[in-house]
């Protein structure tokens, strides 16, 4: 697909919102983690992090963490879209070698030695509860609730979380599908060349009337990368790449890899490049470092990665992430109709009411995820 931006970003370094997760509260999260850790045992929820016992413990226990938790992981404040959140107490040794591939990232967190990976996960969950209903992908890393972001070995040139020496593009996270997070929580494990996540928003955009006109009328399909497969048997059916939410600010579906814009009509594509433009204009470069985790708004800001040169070593750029949705924010009522190319939910903190609505749905997703 066209339309990806260049390799020759400019990187904007604004100032995005910090918050400091304050060391009393750092700690209680932490210690909870560890408690709960100890009492269901380090091999039983490893592989997909939905363990009955485990989602248990998250949703009794997630409401004796300190009030100041769920203020600093609420949604971002500004028209930038994301913020970063300081103060988680990590340690390197605790993590042991960057896995080669996301898999051993998974099986390795059952490791005693190496106990910090699944301390951390449990952390994610709970701040994740804390903000809203944390979620997965039933085809994504084996509908692992915590997604493991590292570099592996032949996929260093695609546009997908494990790639490396290109430029993955700016991208709404899963723009192809209706039920796509509403907050994203990538954390830093290890980032030793620091490199940058990209952080574009649209709120900080300046486009025409008529090119936001343009863009909110549906005219091309979003669709799923390629590790999802290719003969999806559901339509691609063409999707807005902005609209205006129920606040009346404008909100974003993008994924410029995966739009067939060449499709388009000109206008399209003209209004297409002037947002694409917009979007490097403004764009943040935080590079994270161990224990600080970036919340990114999802319906607003489309993040990536500059390239990077990785060493397999075992000490390459380590990354976690996890999908929240925000049950108090609704999006179009018209993306009730989509067919989402068939793709499904894993989401054990959602009501039952909503779950009943997602069963017989097939999924056939991959598991080579962008970050």
């Amino acid at each position: 697909m066209k339309g990806v931006l260049s390799e020759r970003i400019t990187l904007h370094l604004h100032d995005i919102e910090h918050r400091e997760l304050d060391p009393g509260a750092a700690l209680a999260v932490r210690a909870l983690a560890t408690d709960i850790r100890h009492r269901l045992g380090d091999t039983l929820h490893t592989t997909t992090l939905h363990d009955p016992a485990l989602i248990d413990r998250i949703e009794q226990r997630a409401g004796e963490l300190p009030s100041s938790v769920r203020h600093a992981v609420r949604p971002p404040a500004t028209d930038a879209g994301a913020t970063v959140l300081r103060g988680l107490p990590v340690t390197d040794a605790e993590f042991g070698p960057t896995p080669p591939h996301w898999h051993e990232a998974a099986t390795g967190a059952a490791d005693p030695a190496h106990s910090g990976s699944l301390e951390l996960d449990i952390v994610l969950m709970l701040l994740a509860r804390c903000a809203g209903e944390p979620f997965g992908w039933q085809g994504q890393q084996n509908g692992r609730l915590v997604n493991n972001i590292v570099p592996a070995v032949g996929h260093e040139d695609e546009q997908s979380g494990a790639s490396s020496s290109t430029l993955l593009s700016p991208h709404t996270e899963d723009a192809f599908h209706f039920e796509r997070a509403n907050l994203l929580m990538l954390t830093c494990v290890r980032n030793p060349d620091r490199v940058a996540t990209t952080i574009s928003s649209v709120r900080q955009t300046q486009l025409a009337e008529s090119e936001l006109l343009t863009l909110a009328t549906p005219t091309v399909p979003i669709l799923p990368d390629v590790s999802y497969g290719t003969g999806f048997d559901q339509p691609a059916l063409p999707l807005p790449t902005l609209w205006t939410d129920e606040s009346g600010c404008v909100t974003v579906r993008y994924d410029p890899a995966y739009t067939p814009i060449d499709d388009a009509d000109p206008a399209y594509r003209a209004a297409y490049a002037r947002l694409t433009a917009e979007l490097a204009r403004v764009c943040h470069a935080p590079a994270l470092a161990p224990g600080e985790i970036l919340l990114i708004d999802n319906d607003v800001a489309v993040h990536g990665r500059v390239p990077f040169r990785a060493r397999y070593d075992g000490t390459d750029r380590w990354l976690k992430r996890i999908n929240i949705r925000l049950p108090e924010r609704r999006r179009r009522a018209q993306e009730a109709s989509e067919n989402g190319y068939g793709q499904r939910v894993v989401a054990p903190f959602r009501a039952s009411i909503d779950r009943t609505a997602e069963q017989g749905r097939a999924d056939e997703r991959g598991s080579v995820e962008q970050p």
